[in-house]
């Protein structure tokens, strides 16, 4: 008894053995209890709720049986306005906006031929005008006096009363002042015109397209003060293959039709081909020449147009374009989510397809999708390939 007091005095901080085998037996059963808990948790599964998706159905489109192309709508004719001499802009033509307050020239204002759109300070070149007019008169003085005395001379050497040299000094001095006169007009009619050249007009009947320039602007000979377009006719230009070439001709009507304008077809005629191919493309262009007297059809539209192929029309699947999305294959490629039945759960599949030709919201597939099936036109984007979806409305 003695001995084993002793040893616990000699190890106080050992403790009691029975405290130390509770101790072990507590922390033994929180390990087990924490390995089953982290087994329970690792053991659960929670499915992802389904994503929510509109669908479409794959439907049937009729093609025409032609070659579509894509073209830009420009002007029939587009100048630069630019200013022939230089000096400070005072004026830019005024006209009321919708607003109806009056307001500067800007793009989409439609004026006919003629119209004054800006005026440089005309003060120096009245004065060139008036200096370039004193002196016409004055040497229209000059050439009067020179005649005289070329009638006298002539009247003299006729009666032998001067010599030859006198007589063609008098003729020289005459002429002399003619050429002076005939140099002061020329001065007097360019003074005159640089005078005219300070009010910038349009040549013909047009759209502003673009305005470059503000009151006070320094003009400089050759500054473009606006870009000016005759739109009562637009030409379209596109490319074709020389197989193409043989159901081309001058003349031949061809229609076009443009989103900017859903519902309308613009009829226009051939009006060039070109002789020679695209060094680059290998293409032919063709200009085709499209009345717009309305001016519904705008400069840079993408405008498109069918060329008869002398195929039969061919019924093609068509799916919206919305339901498009890029390859998760082909970083150059397209795909397509289409909604399947698999084990009882409806899912997105996606599906890598070959498009063809547009047709207004949707597109020709050539290849990946059939008539019937459905496919995700609405949160295609969220969708993950095999993951369950939910159709809505």
């Amino acid at each position: 008894m003695l001995i084993h007091e002793q040893s616990q005095i000699r190890n106080p901080r050992r403790g009691h053995p029975n405290a130390q085998c509770s101790f072990l037996r507590t922390l033994w059963v929180l390990l087990i209890c924490a390995s089953l808990a982290g087994g329970c948790r690792h053991g659960q599964s929670v499915e992802k709720p389904p994503t929510p998706v509109r669908v479409r159905t794959v439907e049937e489109h009729a093609t025409s049986g032609g070659v579509r192309y894509s073209a830009v709508i420009s002007p029939y004719a587009q100048v630069d306005l630019m200013f022939k001499v230089g000096g400070y802009i005072r004026e830019i033509l005024q006209v009321r906006g919708a607003d109806r307050r009056l307001r500067d020239v800007h793009q989409g204002d439609v004026f006919p031929k003629g119209t004054v759109l800006a005026r440089i300070r005309e003060k120096d070149f009245i004065e060139r005008v008036n200096q370039a007019k004193a002196y016409q008169t004055r040497v229209q003085a000059s050439l009067q006096k020179a005649k005289q005395d070329w009638g006298r001379a002539t009247n003299l050497f006729a009666t032998q009363s001067m010599t030859k040299p006198d007589y063609d000094a008098a003729q020289a001095q005459f002429d002399e002042a003619q050429a002076t006169v005939a140099g002061a007009r020329a001065q007097l009619a360019e003074a005159e015109l640089d005078l005219q050249y300070c009010a910038l007009t349009t040549p013909m009947d047009g759209v502003v397209l673009q305005r470059k320039i503000e009151v006070g602007t320094l003009a400089t000979p050759g500054l473009v003060g606006f870009v000016f377009a005759d739109l009562s006719f637009v030409k379209v230009v596109f490319g074709v293959p020389d197989v193409m070439l043989a159901r081309l001709q001058l003349g031949s009507p061809l229609a076009i039709v443009t989103e900017s304008v859903r519902g309308v077809a613009f009829t226009g005629r051939i009006t060039a081909i070109s002789p020679a191919a695209d060094s680059r493309s290998r293409v032919f262009n063709v200009e085709v020449t499209v009345p717009n007297p309305r001016l519904q059809l705008k400069v840079g539209a993408i405008a498109s147009l069918q060329v008869a192929d002398g195929k039969l029309p061919e019924p093609v699947p068509a799916v919206p374009l919305s339901a498009v999305i890029g390859s998760q294959t082909d970083p150059k490629g397209y795909a397509v989510f289409v909604v399947k039945e698999e084990n009882g759960r409806t899912v997105g599949r996606i599906r890598n397809v070959q498009l063809g030709d547009v047709y207004g919201n949707s597109i020709a597939v050539t290849a990946g999708v059939e008539v019937g099936e459905q496919v995700i036109v609405t949160g295609a984007t969220l969708v993950v390939d095999g993951e369950p979806v939910q159709i809505i409305p």
